[in-house]
């Protein structure tokens, strides 16, 4: 069946070309995920609070195969994942990532997490800004969501930091290991 409307970002544009690095700050980008990142991934995953909002754990031979997956999703364009490394020793620390992306209907679910000994030093939001940023001036997408539970009150203020706004409450949307919680819905949509 023929669409009457184009896509929004032609398919083959992100493949095309190698997924790039993207200034956060002086102290920060990010890059593309390695197989030299299994262990950050096996800390991450080990880690109670990321456990509380994403519930998944790995073992070394299971962050390799979630690595080879992450660079994949640029690959076959349907999302993209970095990761947050230093600027002077490229030590990662955290993830920041296109979960899904529609180029079709231009418009992408963004997700992260941080290391506990980087939280609270301003990241998670600069480095969505710089995504949101590179989406919407370089990939040409028309708007970012980013959904959280309602219990999570550092995802909610990033995404304020981050110029998103609170579109509402999605009742009983996310299954986490303590039961169902409601969700915010935050987007950005590009000027």
């Amino acid at each position: 069946m023929p669409r009457l409307i184009n896509s929004v970002i032609a398919p083959g544009l992100l493949s095309r070309d190698p997924q790039p690095n993207l200034e956060v700050d002086n102290r920060s980008f990010l890059r593309p995920w390695t197989l030299d990142d299994i262990s950050v991934v096996v800390e991450a995953y080990h880690d109670p609070e990321i456990q509380r909002w994403i519930p998944y754990s790995f073992d070394a031979a299971e962050a390799e195969q979630v690595i080879g997956r992450w660079i994949d999703t640029w690959k076959k364009e349907t999302g993209v994942c970095w990761a947050i490394a230093t600027q002077s020793g490229n030590a990662a620390f955290g993830r920041f990532a296109f979960q899904t992306i529609d180029l079709i209907g231009g418009s992408a679910e963004i997700a992260y997490w941080v290391l506990p000994h980087s939280r609270g030093e301003g990241y998670a939001p600069l480095a969505t800004t710089a995504i949101c940023n590179w989406a919407f001036d370089q990939l040409g997408l028309h708007r970012v969501e980013l959904i959280h539970s309602v219990h999570n009150v550092g995802s909610c203020r990033v995404a304020s930091k981050a110029g998103f706004e609170l579109e509402g409450t999605m009742k009983s949307e996310c299954l986490y290991n303590d039961g169902w919680h409601d969700t915010h819905l935050h987007a950005r949509v590009r000027e």
